[in-house]
């Protein structure tokens, strides 16, 4: 998938699922005083691993209904301090796919400000209708400055097993394993059997097809749950998360939002204000999860247009 023949014993490290990789790289990349660049909204776990190794995150808005970012914006973050650039597509939790032209922009000024990219892949097999994922460690002289990571917990709906993995040149998979020994020291060889056989059989048996087909019909029906319901969802192009629009129910903050759905009307939905710097500018979304059985679906649909404003 890289384009390239990859040495598994130095172009390749298992880590304890991706958030220990995510942890370790940041422990691994950035100096106290260094900057992360990062897409807002963000993966939570993003400012803790960055905070923790001393670093200072910086953020980029993408902006509702298509999540796109100002170009402008993302130049004027960029500086002599920024060590890392912390990319995430399919993206949690807007469900936005990076576009090769917005990838290939972030490529060019990371090369031109000397930037390591780290990116976050781990729902790269989860992408529907037209939508490409395009790995950025694909462009071209992006895979020297890559470190791309990948769980095999989202591909095979197995996340208690927690085995993730990196992508990338000897050096970025050196520097990681220094961290990395002293984190977990290793992660379970059993578990790595079973997952390594998967990958191996995987795309012969039709998995990866029919794991897409199996998100579309639950993000169509989610979807559609929403839209009656009256609380429009955004466009989801990869990932197991939809967004919707939540002041046709009369709110505008989305925490208030979602207590009063988990309990009052039984669903569960997460306040996307957490997955910003600045929760108080955080537009009135809430976040739904499709990886659900297509009954417990079913079942958040009645509740939720029961409890729909008359």
């Amino acid at each position: 998938r890289f384009g390239r023949e990859i040495d598994p014993d130095s172009e390749v490290t298992v880590t304890t699922g991706a958030t220990e990789a995510l942890f370790a790289a940041m422990i691994a990349f950035i100096d106290p005083g260094d900057e992360v660049v990062f897409f807002e909204p963000f993966y939570d776990g993003y400012v803790a691993d960055v905070v923790m190794a001393g670093g200072i995150p910086r953020v980029v808005r993408l902006n509702p209904p298509d999540w796109s970012f100002d170009e402008d914006e993302l130049r004027a973050v960029l500086n002599p301090r920024t060590r890392v650039l912390l990319l995430n597509t399919p993206h949690n939790p807007t469900g936005k796919v990076f576009q090769r032209a917005e990838l290939e922009l972030i490529a060019s000024l990371c090369v031109e400000h000397d930037i390591i990219i780290l990116s976050d892949e781990v729902y790269d097999r989860i992408v529907f209708d037209h939508h490409e994922h395009v790995p950025i460690a694909l462009l071209p002289g992006m895979f020297e400055r890559t470190l791309t990571i990948n769980s095999t917990g989202k591909t095979f709906s197995m996340t208690g097993w927690k085995i993730g993995y990196t992508v990338g040149p000897a050096a970025l998979n050196a520097a990681l394993r220094s961290v990395h020994q002293f984190v977990v020291f290793a992660t379970a060889t059993p578990f790595q059997e079973a997952m390594a056989e998967a990958i191996e059989q995987a795309g012969a048996r039709g998995y990866y097809q029919e794991l897409r087909d199996g998100y579309a019909e639950r993000r169509d029906r989610l979807r559609a749950a929403l839209g009656d319901a009256g609380l429009p969802p955004l466009d989801c192009q990869g990932s197991y998360f939809l967004m919707a629009d939540i002041t046709t129910w009369g709110f505008s903050e989305d925490i208030a939002f979602c207590r009063y759905l988990t309990r009052d009307v039984g669903v569960a939905a997460i306040p996307p204000s957490a997955f910003y710097l600045d929760p108080a500018t955080a537009p009135p979304l809430a976040r739904f999860c499709f990886a659900k059985q297509l009954a417990t679906i079913d079942a958040a649909a009645e509740r939720l247009l029961s409890a729909r404003p008359r």
